[in-house]
């Protein structure tokens, strides 16, 4: 896409990190700042779709179609209840996918290519990805200018760090040489838990400046908000959650002024 759209993906390998949840609160908050903001949502359990707002039976086009070339990004975008903001939906349909599309030559450049034909339109575009290293999480990753990397303040995290930045070297090297990791984002912090402190001095430790000011705390109203088809920054501006994102959507737009600038 053009110098005017910058395309963030949002991914981690393991499952309950916050990925989803960062996806739809970090888009929320850039949209309350006045940007114009897409999600796209790549995860055939479509919980950012859910989270946003969408019913099921309203994904009539989806990021299904996009996939399989039968829909550009703007047949596919629905304009949710938050200002500036927008999300091609998933469905179960992404299940099947890969199947569908694996002996294709550009399997893995399908996405970027839709995103490229549909340039200028927004000022961020946010993937959410599956927990897992798909074809489909590769799309979002080949057709991002950088990745967000969300992190629960746990044992493993460091471990499960490692893993998913020998698969960033592995997509630079194959399929995106312009990949680079925005940041990492500690999340679901409990202040009153040592290893919660411990998890957080390491990953800054081994990754330093990569790791956000920003930590996300655990919290009750961020949980809540999804099943009422908000985010959280919608559901409950006041609370702890809303405003950890809110700090964070403000150092993504100062890292994405330096690289600029760089």
């Amino acid at each position: 896409m053009g110098q005017s759209t910058r395309i963030i993906t949002i991914a981690n390998q393991k499952g309950g990190v916050g990925k989803t949840t960062t996806a739809i609160n970090l888009a929320t908050a850039l949209a309350a700042i006045g940007e114009n903001v897409l999600v796209v949502d790549v995860d055939p359990q479509g919980n950012a779709s859910t989270g946003l707002g969408i019913e099921r039976d309203d994904r009539e086009v989806s990021s299904y179609e996009i996939l399989l070339g039968e829909a550009s990004i703007g047949e596919a975008t629905i304009q949710t209840a938050v200002p500036n903001l927008s999300i091609v939906p998933s469905t179960m349909d992404l299940l099947g996918v890969e199947m569908e599309i694996a002996s294709e030559a550009d399997r893995v450049f399908r996405l970027k290519n839709a995103l490229r034909a549909d340039e200028g339109r927004f000022s961020y575009v946010i993937i959410d990805c599956p927990p897992s290293l798909n074809l489909l999480t590769l799309n979002a990753m080949a057709a991002a200018d950088s990745l967000l990397v969300p992190l629960q303040c746990e044992f493993f995290a460091l471990e499960g760090l490692s893993q998913l930045l020998k698969t960033v070297e592995q997509v630079r090297a194959s399929v995106n040489k312009e990949l680079a990791i925005q940041g990492i984002v500690m999340t679901m912090y409990d202040g009153r838990n040592n290893l919660a402190n411990q998890v957080v001095d390491d990953v800054r430790a081994h990754m330093g400046a990569k790791v956000y000011k920003t930590v996300i705390p655990r919290n009750v109203r961020l949980s809540e908000a999804p099943s009422y088809g908000k985010p959280a920054i919608l559901y409950d501006l006041a609370c702890s959650g809303s405003q950890a994102y809110l700090n964070l959507a403000s150092e993504v737009i100062q890292r994405e002024r330096q690289s600029k600038a760089a």
